[in-house]
């Protein structure tokens, strides 16, 4: 079982409560109660960039695309090839899901 630098019973809590959302309109209304703007601007973004790099998209086209720098996809990137697999875990189900459609 992974274990996480941010593990805690609050963090539990936190995730148990996003686990129970079941629509995308739930999840607006939570998120937009809980983070701000630039919060989940920032998150959106970065999950775009890893969606481009899964995609095997350059980085000079995902910064021209985008409009990140360099060194938020150099981060996402990271975590794409290092990380706890959380991004992989999504974009291979989402792949899945595209094939599937």
């Amino acid at each position: 079982m992974y274990e996480s630098k941010m593990k805690s019973e609050e963090t539990d809590h936190l995730f148990q409560a996003i686990l129970s959302l079941k629509t995308e309109e739930e999840c607006y209304r939570f998120f937009d109660d809980l983070c701000t703007v630039n919060e989940i601007l920032a998150m959106t973004q970065r999950f775009e960039v890893a969606e481009k790099l899964y995609e095997g998209n350059t980085f000079s086209s995902i910064s021209g695309e985008i409009g990140v720098s360099s060194t938020t996809i150099t981060r996402v990137n990271r975590c794409l090839n290092y990380g706890a697999d959380g991004y992989k875990t999504v974009l291979e189900r989402r792949s899945k899901e595209k094939k599937e459609a």
